[in-house]
C-alpha cells in the first residue's frame, strides 16, 4: 500500500473513531402509560418555499408525518396581506397556516390572524396592536438570536407570548469545535446532534418570568425551521443563493416539539385547527426535546377545594392547593416544580406532589440526565399555572386626560400655510371639502415608484413659534380605506433635518386621534431623543410605504386640528 493510501486509511480511520467518541447517546423511546392520555404533538414556526424555506407544504407536512408530529403550524415571512390558506390536513398533519412579521425591534410571530386590509410593519407596539386588534396572537419570535437583528428588542411591548427556545438561535452562538463535530456526528444521528447544540437559555427563562409574574404570557419551543444553512450573507429574509440544505425538515420536526395535552383532533380541519390555536392561546402546552427522549406525557394541574386548574389557567387561593405532576420520565430524570421562576421543590422520576398556600406562578422543569449544555438544556417545560392571592383586575381602557388648553389650527374655512410634499412618482392633492356644519381637510393621495425609492405623500402644516407650550396634538380623522397614518413632528437640521413619528390607526369611521408628542420616536438613524418642541416647525400627516404598498391610492379628511396642554 502507498504512502498516500496509508495517509487515506488513518486519516478515515481516525474520523471513525472521532465520529465514535463524540457520538451523542441515541434518543431513547418511553412507554406510554395508561393512566395519561397522549397529547398532541406539533412544531410551530416553520418555513417553506413561500418565504425562506426549501420545502413546499405538502413536502413539509410529509416530512412531520414522517417525524410523528400531528400538526404544524406555518409561519412564512409576510406582512399580513396575503389570504391565510385554510387548515387542511397532508400526510395525516394538520397544516395550519399563519405568518412571521419584521418589526422594527424584532420578528413576531402571528398566529389566528385573517388577511388584513394594509401591510403590517414599522414600530413593534403599532404592529402588536394590529395583530391584536384582528383577533390574532402574538409571539415574539427568537429572542435569544446571536444576531441583533433578529432578536426581539422591545419588552415594553406586551405580547402574546415568546419563543423560550429556537432551533434556528442555538446553533449561532456555538464554537467553530462544535461545528466540526456536528459534521462527524450528524450523518449517523441527526436529530441527537442537533439537540447537542442546545443548551439552557437562562436569559430567555428569566425574562419569560418576569412577564408572567406581570400578565399571562405563552411560551413555545419554535422549530424555525427553514431546512437551509445559509452561506452567504443572513438577512431579513435569508439570502437564498447560496445555502446548504440542511438540517432537513423531519430532523428539526424530531428535535424538538410542543405537546397539547387537552385537545383530540377529529379529522375536520377547520375545527381542529381552531382547537389547536386556542389551546395555545390558552398557554395548555408544554415544550420537550424529543432528541433526547420521547415522546413525552406530561400531567401538570393544581386542586383546591375550590376546583382546579390546569396549564394557562388563573385560579385564586382560598386555600392550600395540592399540585400534582405526572409523566412518562423515568426514575434518572429530575422534575421541578418553579415558583415565579424559584424552584421550590424537585423529585426523581416522573411524579412530583407538594401542598403550597403560597401564591405564585407555578411552572415545571424536568432535567434528562446528560442533557446537553453549560448549563444543560431542560428536557420538558411546561407552561404555567397561575395561583393567584385574589382575582386580576378587570381590564379596562384608559381615557386620556383632557387637555386644559387647546389652540385651534384647523376648523372650518380656508388651509391657510398647509401644503404637499410627495417624492417625485407620488402625488398628492389638497382640497377644502363640505362636512357637517362646516369645512374639512381632505388629502388624496397616489403612492408611486418602487419600495426603494421610498414614496409617500404629505399634508404639512407650519408651526412657526414651534411647540414649546404644547404636549400632544388633538384631531379628527377618517380615511377611504383601513390603513395606518403617521404623524410627523419635524426640526429644521443642517441636511434633511430631524423627524420624530408615531403612527395611528385609521378607517372609514371618523374618530378623534390624540397624539402626544413625548410618545413619539425618531425617525432618522442620526435623530436620537425626544424632541425639543420649541425648534419644531413642522406637523406633517404621512402616508408611506411602511402600511401601505406602492400603487396604492386613497384618501384621507382630517379636521379639528387642535393643539394641547
Amino acid at each position: 500500500m502507498t504512502r498516500v493510501r496509508w495517509i487515506v486509511v488513518l486519516v478515515l480511520a481516525a474520523g471513525a473513531v472521532g465520529s465514535f467518541i463524540m457520538m451523542p447517546p441515541a434518543a431513547r423511546t418511553l412507554p406510554m402509560p395508561a393512566s395519561l392520555r397522549p397529547p398532541v404533538r406539533g412544531a410551530i414556526h416553520v418555513h417553506t418555499r413561500r418565504s425562506d424555506g426549501t420545502g413546499t407544504v405538502d413536502e413539509v407536512a410529509a416530512a412531520a408525518g414522517r417525524a410523528g408530529l400531528d400538526f404544524i403550524i406555518l409561519t412564512d415571512h409576510g406582512d399580513g396581506t396575503r389570504e391565510p390558506d385554510a387548515p387542511i390536513y397532508r400526510h395525516g398533519v394538520l397544516c395550519i397556516d399563519a405568518v412571521e412579521i419584521s418589526t422594527a425591534s424584532g420578528h413576531l410571530v402571528a398566529l389566528g390572524l385573517p388577511r388584513v386590509p394594509y401591510s403590517l410593519g414599522g414600530e413593534t407596539r403599532d404592529v402588536v396592536e394590529d395583530v391584536r386588534r384582528m383577533d390574532g396572537m402574538a409571539i415574539a419570535a427568537h429572542p435569544a438570536s446571536a444576531r441583533p437583528q433578529l432578536q426581539w428588542r422591545d419588552w415594553n411591548v406586551r405580547v402574546d407570548g415568546l419563543e423560550w427556545a429556537n432551533a434556528d438561535s442555538e446553533w449561532r452562538d456555538e464554537p467553530l469545535y462544535t461545528f466540526a463535530r456536528t459534521l462527524l456526528t450528524y450523518p449517523f444521528r441527526r436529530p441527537e446532534t442537533l439537540a447537542a447544540l442546545l443548551d439552557r437559555p437562562g436569559a430567555t427563562l428569566a425574562r419569560w418570568d418576569a412577564l408572567t409574574i406581570e400578565r399571562p404570557t405563552v411560551g413555545v419551543a419554535a422549530s424555525d425551521a427553514h431546512a437551509r444553512i445559509p452561506l452567504t450573507s443572513v438577512g431579513d429574509p435569508y439570502d437564498n443563493r447560496v445555502s446548504l440544505h440542511l438540517p432537513g425538515y423531519e430532523q428539526i420536526f424530531r428535535t424538538f416539539s410542543i405537546s397539547i395535552p387537552g385537545v383530540m383532533l377529529t379529522g375536520e380541519p377547520k375545527g381542529d385547527a381552531g382547537a389547536v390555536l386556542n389551546a395555545i392561546r390558552r398557554g395548555d402546552l408544554f415544550s420537550s426535546i424529543d432528541a433526547l427522549a420521547g415522546p413525552v406525557v406530561l400531567s401538570f394541574s393544581a386542586t383546591g377545594t375550590g376546583g382546579s386548574a390546569q396549564m394557562g389557567e388563573d385560579f385564586v387561593m382560598t386555600d392550600p392547593m395540592t399540585i400534582v405532576v405526572e409523566s412518562n420520565a423515568p426514575e434518572s430524570a429530575t422534575v421541578s416544580l418553579l415558583r415565579d421562576g424559584r424552584p421550590v421543590k424537585s423529585a426523581a422520576g416522573g411524579r412530583l406532589e407538594t401542598v403550597t398556600s403560597d401564591p405564585g406562578v407555578y411552572r415545571v422543569e424536568i432535567q434528562w440526565p446528560g442533557a446537553p449544555g453549560q448549563p444543560p438544556v431542560p428536557w420538558v417545560v411546561s407552561n404555567p399555572i397561575y395561583l393567584l392571592a385574589r382575582a386580576r383586575a378587570v381590564a379596562t381602557e384608559t381615557l386620556p386626560d383632557l387637555p386644559k388648553q387647546l389652540d385651534t389650527r384647523y376648523d372650518n374655512g380656508p388651509a391657510t400655510g398647509w401644503h404637499i410634499e410627495n417624492t417625485s412618482r407620488s402625488r398628492g392633492a389638497l382640497d377644502v371639502v363640505p362636512s357637517v356644519g362646516g369645512t374639512r381637510l381632505l388629502l388624496r393621495y397616489a403612492l408611486g415608484g418602487t419600495e426603494d425609492e421610498g414614496p409617500f405623500v404629505a399634508l404639512s402644516m407650519p408651526v412657526s413659534e414651534g411647540l414649546a407650550n404644547y404636549d400632544r396634538l388633538v384631531f379628527t380623522v377618517q380615511s377611504s380605506r383601513p390603513t395606518r397614518i403617521w404623524v410627523q413632528l419635524r426640526s429644521p437640521g443642517s441636511t434633511q433635518g430631524r423627524s420624530w413619528h408615531r403612527s395611528i390607526y385609521v378607517d372609514e369611521t371618523p374618530r378623534t386621534a390624540v397624539v402626544r408628542f413625548d410618545d413619539m420616536r425618531p425617525l432618522e438613524a442620526t435623530t436620537t431623543g425626544r424632541p425639543v418642541l420649541a425648534d419644531v416647525r413642522d406637523i406633517l400627516f404621512v402616508m408611506d410605504t411602511i402600511n401601505n404598498r406602492p400603487g396604492v391610492s386613497g384618501q384621507l379628511w382630517l379636521d379639528e386640528v387642535k393643539l394641547g396642554r
